[in-house]
């Protein structure tokens, strides 16, 4: 029954996630927000609310181990499985272009911070503010690059191009997507974590190890189908692009929003192992980012082989 639970809950995060993007999009669109910005802040909000629902539930519910082990599960996972996985299918053709090494060095920057809040034990709200500030910051400059990238190539960001986003779509579909977005969510949030608690307490684990694992690769479902398709398509850039911009919105956004609801505890097994874990997982990109290596299957079979050994370890 658990087990049905967990998978219940993510399904209906997957549907409400997409749902609520379309939605929100449709609706910014409408209300004549510049398409630029429903880029850079309505679906990236959208896309990673999944996560920020299980993160607040998990708080809410009195299981902090959860939230904090689904951002730092999430992001050692979308390095280790959200590339790997999709490299067994065909090779990254990996460019390691100018836009690809910034997006990296701020990835690297909410990874410190985030590692230098971990380290005095607790996240509490003013921590909160700060990643919080740190994400607006980047979102900022993510704009500035834009717009100027924009005028120099001859135009702006058409609507169409913005994710989720159909110039057609009627009123009361962009009301019905947004009200199962508004309701999906929540309910798939609480049936996940209900479920990923009960398992925990019947295996005899942590919450935080379920947080680490389960959890945290049920949340990344989207960005790995996101991944595979772009990997399909030949699209490396588009790959590499959302590993990073989701890892660097999960410390950033979903602990900034989280750390508000409630002060979220470091444990020393996060302190000790895990956290190193994510770091040393982010710096696996740097052959990627900054040589041009292509993610070969070689390099898929040894990501993925990475990421079994890390969940048994976690769970032993």
């Amino acid at each position: 029954m658990d087990w049905l639970l967990v998978a219940a809950g993510l399904v209906l995060l997957v549907f409400a996630g997409d749902a609520l993007v379309k939605g929100a999009v449709n609706l910014a669109l409408r209300l004549g927000i510049p398409a630029l910005i429903v880029s850079l802040t309505v679906v990236a909000f959208g896309t990673s609310a999944p996560e920020l629902l299980v993160s607040v539930d998990a708080i809410l519910k009195g299981t902090p181990g959860i939230a904090l082990g689904n951002v730092v599960g999430s992001n050692v996972a979308n390095v280790l499985l959200v590339l790997g996985i999709p490299a067994l299918i065909t090779t990254l053709h990996a460019s390691g272009g100018s836009d690809t090494r910034s997006s990296f060095l701020q990835m690297m920057g909410a990874t410190f911070l985030f590692m230098a809040l971990a380290f005095t034990g607790v996240l509490s709200w003013g921590a909160g503010l700060l990643l919080l500030a740190a994400l607006a910051a980047m979102l900022i400059y993510a704009a500035r690059v834009a717009h100027k990238h924009r005028n120099g190539n001859g135009g702006e960001l058409s609507e169409e191009e913005v994710e989720g986003a159909d110039p057609r779509m009627r009123g009361w579909k962009v009301a019905a997507y947004l009200l199962a977005g508004v309701i999906g969510l929540p309910v798939g949030a609480d049936l996940l974590v209900t479920g990923a608690v009960s398992i925990a307490e019947t295996f005899g684990v942590s919450d935080a190890a379920i947080g680490l694992t389960l959890v945290a690769i049920g949340t990344s479902l989207p960005e790995l189908a996101t991944t595979v398709m772009a990997a399909i398509r030949r699209e490396a850039d588009v790959a590499m692009g959302n590993v990073i911009g989701s890892n660097m919105f999960n410390l950033l956004g979903i602990l900034g929003v989280a750390s508000l609801v409630g002060p979220i505890p470091v444990g020393a097994e996060f302190l000790g192992f895990d956290l190193w874990v994510m770091l040393a997982a982010s710096l696996l990109l740097v052959p990627f980012v900054y040589w041009g290596r292509d993610v070969t299957r070689g390099w898929g079979v040894a990501l993925t082989a990475l990421y079994v050994a890390y969940g048994v370890t976690v769970l032993a």
